[in-house]
């Protein structure tokens, strides 16, 4: 009979599964600005949606990239935005 090895395969199981199963998902790097983001629900027509969608799309953006440029422009840091 062969020893077994002590190698651990490429996947091998948590010492405590449930702990495991728990735990939070690993995430990805991300831009500074996206660790402080809030969610911002707004409601609007299914015509204004469809526009929003449309013009995003023509920019090669997403809606939700497209929007916040859009707020930064109207509200920069420093106040003197859009009255």
């Amino acid at each position: 009979m062969t020893p077994r090895s002590t190698r651990r395969g490429f996947a091998s199981r948590p010492a405590d599964p449930d702990a495991w199963v728990r735990a939070p998902e690993p995430t990805a790097p991300r831009e500074p600005a996206e660790d402080f983001s809030a969610r911002l629900t707004i409601d609007v027509t299914p015509a204004l949606r469809g526009r929003i969608k449309v013009a995003a799309f023509r920019r090669d953006q997403t809606v939700a990239e497209m929007l916040r440029a859009l707020l930064d422009r109207e509200f920069p840091m420093d106040g003197e935005g859009a009255a």
